[in-house]
């Protein structure tokens, strides 16, 4: 099972806003119950090429008031980008940013936690992934 989380860089510590994170580190999971683990498969850039990722502590957010096919666009290259992944795990996403992933058949898992270390937050998330 593959699970991405949304990360503010290589020192993979969790970006709480899916759509505007710079990377996504791809974890597969292995084990079951209390034997469940976390390998780290690899870091993918996030595709769009609409917002600016050399700020990624601006709060950012979505303009939905221009709904136009290539903003729509945009975040439909994550998904993409995410298919082989079964969850993907966020704080916040819009509606757009929740669709690319769904419609590849990527669940959202929500962390209202306060770490900010991936692994932490897979092992915190766990019992979510079925």
């Amino acid at each position: 099972m593959k699970i991405a989380i949304p990360v503010k860089d290589d020192n993979l510590n969790f970006f709480p806003n899916a759509g505007h994170t710079p990377k996504f580190a791809v974890y597969t999971m292995t084990g079951s119950g209390m034997f469940k683990s976390f390998k780290l498969d690899e870091i993918k850039q996030n595709p769009r090429n609409d917002i600016d990722h050399t700020n990624p502590e601006a709060d950012h957010a979505c303009d939905h008031s221009h709904d136009d096919a290539e903003h729509i666009e945009q975040h439909n290259k994550m998904g993409r980008v995410l298919k082989e992944c079964d969850y993907i795990v966020v704080e916040k996403a819009c509606k757009n940013t929740a669709r690319s992933f769904t419609s590849e058949g990527i669940k959202l898992i929500k962390y209202n936690g306060d770490s900010l270390e991936s692994t932490k937050i897979l092992n915190e998330l766990s019992s979510k992934f079925i």
